[in-house]
């Protein structure tokens, strides 16, 4: 098979998408977000649903939603009012998942200093996403609450399209599940209808190279690994 220079451009950019975890203050121009959105929007979906609906946080409306996060994130007592809506994550864990999910942790903390019985140090990493990471814009995206696990699905490529359109521009993102607990927060500040349920949230911006955190680099298993080849 012959790769042509479009082929390995496309390749290269995918491979180097990464959950940046540390943003540089620099603005991103509302034509460059619009033009992303545009470039996303062409993922496919059943039937052309496009199920996908997206809030652009920016300036003032971005420190609030932080800031409101925190405050609930930071009390024990309103914290336990808050669950997800839908679980992210497996309610049993097994390997080899659960293995991937502690080899990440206990890198990205091993990066920062952080030792297993630092809770504090880890509790203040994890609040960071509520900040988006410092990154200038965050994105909310939320999906209509009659729509089925198909459309999930196609939420899903609407993502990964807008994160590889993203780097291939020179900016990074990072999405975040962790915004799912605090939907009734989010739906509060953004006003989002009850119509709508919260899906994830995304830090878009400029990767800041000099935090340590952002040269953690995760591993992949083989294609030899999770593909049959039946012929």
């Amino acid at each position: 098979m012959i790769t042509t220079p479009e082929q390995t451009i496309v390749d290269q950019t995918i491979i180097a998408r990464r959950s940046i975890r540390a943003f540089l203050p620099t603005p991103v121009a509302r034509e460059d977000i619009e033009a992303l959105l545009n470039v996303a929007s062409r993922a496919p979906s059943g039937s052309n649903t496009q199920p996908w609906k997206v809030y652009v946080l920016t300036g003032e409306i971005r420190q609030r939603l932080s800031q409101e996060i925190l405050a609930v994130y930071s009390d024990p007592d309103q914290l336990s009012a808050h669950q997800e809506e839908y679980h992210y994550y497996p309610q049993q864990w097994v390997a080899p998942y659960v293995d991937r999910r502690r080899k990440i942790g206990w890198d990205l903390y091993a990066l920062l200093g952080l030792t297993r019985d630092n809770k504090v140090g880890m509790q203040a990493q994890h609040g960071r996403n509520y900040r988006f990471f410092d990154a200038p814009v965050g994105l909310i995206f939320t999906i209509d609450r009659v729509m089925e696990q198909g459309s999930w699905l196609d939420y899903g490529m609407f993502l990964q399209s807008l994160m590889i359109a993203a780097r291939a521009r020179g900016l990074d993102t990072c999405p975040q599940a962790a915004f799912t607990q605090f939907h009734k927060v989010i739906a509060r500040v953004l006003q989002i209808p009850d119509s709508e349920q919260l899906v994830c949230g995304m830090a878009l911006g400029y990767a800041d190279h000099e935090k340590i955190e952002n040269t953690l680099k995760t591993e992949r298993e083989p294609v030899s690994g999770f593909a049959k080849f039946l012929e």
